[in-house]
């Protein structure tokens, strides 16, 4: 990245916890032109390519992505409105509370998949480490991390973004936590959109060692 970091207005990151972010994430979703174009199309696509499996769905917001991973994924969220949101779609998803006191859903090693899709750039860099490191030990041996991050057009969107991360963070991330990176590039389009497509993110792929 060139220059300083793009800045949006600042709020507290504690606002995604909040009623009124759940109720964002769902109009945001719920826009007519939207579901007219189906605009979500490709970032199906690349998120079903992937072969995540069973995937546990961290920061899973009201299920956009929940909803195209296999069946049997679960979705973590401090959210709790959004996770009742996530329930009212007929997904499996537990508050971040619910998950640690589940020890019958939350099993070690359990899951084929982990996804972090726009999370990192909620959470003050200090704690990145942390928060991956929370959820690892639920996935096997030689499963797959997803990690999807907006890029500056994107980043000035939302408020509660803190911290500005681009892929190499996320690998220089997924290397402090041990993971291998298997890829990381820009999607759906070349770098250089993302400093006017806010739609353009950083996705990076890597795998627990077996």
């Amino acid at each position: 990245m060139n220059g300083s970091s793009p800045e949006p207005p600042r709020t507290s990151a504690q606002d995604t916890q909040s009623e009124a972010y759940a109720d964002r994430l769902r109009n945001l979703s719920g826009a007519r032109w939207k579901q007219v174009l189906d605009v979500q199309r490709p970032y199906r696509w690349n998120l079903r390519r992937q072969g995540l499996g069973r995937t546990l769905d961290v920061g899973c917001g009201i299920g956009r992505n929940l909803l195209n991973l296999s069946a049997d994924s679960v979705g973590v969220d401090h959210n709790a409105e959004s996770i009742a949101e996530c329930r009212a779609r007929g997904l499996v998803a537990y508050t971040s509370e619910e998950w640690q006191s589940t020890p019958e859903v939350a099993v070690p090693e359990s899951f084929d998949g982990m996804l972090l899709a726009h999370v990192i750039e909620h959470v003050m860099p200090e704690h990145w480490e942390e928060l991956v490191s929370a959820y690892l030990p639920y996935l096997r041996p030689g499963g797959t991390v997803m990690m999807i991050c907006p890029q500056e057009k994107g980043y000035t969107t939302d408020s509660t973004h803190v911290h500005f991360t681009d892929g190499t963070q996320l690998a220089d991330l997924a290397t402090r936590v041990g993971l291998v990176i298997e890829k990381n590039y820009s999607f759906p389009f070349p770098r250089f959109a993302g400093r006017f497509f806010p739609y353009n993110e950083f996705c990076l792929v890597a795998r627990k060692p077996a």
